[in-house]
């Protein structure tokens, strides 16, 4: 009985050894995985998306609160020509075929129309749900207005990709999401530069 109790007491204290090493290498990692998807994943997208602007969009971000839920915060990436705030760009996502499909959306803070989408992660099928990343989708954003930045089969401008339907409405999905979040804010980014 001893030995069971002994057994049970070592493999406790193992297992709780494990469990806080693997929460603090998660406190430890979490900062840099963050920085590194600012560098390499969103950073090349608004690249894209914000061809005039003369600053950096990953250092001058800012969070602003989520409308619609209490206590989270949306990155806000904006862009500066000659000191002026011209655009911001706010990520969000749909659910594509394959799962989340996340997009940087760009907005024109002057005329509130699109300045163009750029899809930094997704799980789509290769070959097929992954040319939402193309430009022949990607550029039907440019220069729309939001309202009708959707799918033609709801009424909107944009053409979905041939046998990838699920994952054009997720990134549809994703852009009007974006576009809500904008709406609520931009009075708070016009006044936040």
């Amino acid at each position: 009985m001893m030995e069971i109790v002994r057994m049970v007491v070592v493999l406790s204290a193992i297992t709780g050894l494990a469990g806080f090493v693997l929460s603090g290498l998660k406190v430890w990692t979490t900062p840099i995985i963050e920085e590194q998807v600012l560098t390499n994943v969103q950073g090349p997208a608004l690249k894209q998306i914000f061809l005039q602007g003369d600053n950096d969009p990953i250092a001058d971000r800012k969070n602003m609160p989520k409308p619609g839920s209490e206590g989270e915060t949306i990155i806000v990436f904006p862009s500066f020509k000659g000191g002026k705030l011209q655009a911001v760009a706010i990520e969000a996502s749909g659910k594509g075929y394959g799962g989340d499909v996340n997009v940087l959306v760009g907005f024109d803070v002057a005329a509130d129309n699109l300045v163009g989408i750029s899809v930094t992660t997704h799980k789509e099928t290769p070959g097929l749900g992954s040319r939402i990343e193309e430009p022949a989708f990607t550029k039907q954003f440019k220069a729309k207005d939001p309202a009708k930045a959707t799918l033609k089969k709801d009424g909107g401008d944009i053409d979905a990709i041939s046998g990838a339907t699920f994952s054009s409405i997720g990134a549809a999905d994703a852009v009007k999401q974006a576009a809500g979040w904008y709406a609520a804010l931009k009075d708070t980014i016009k006044t936040t530069w």
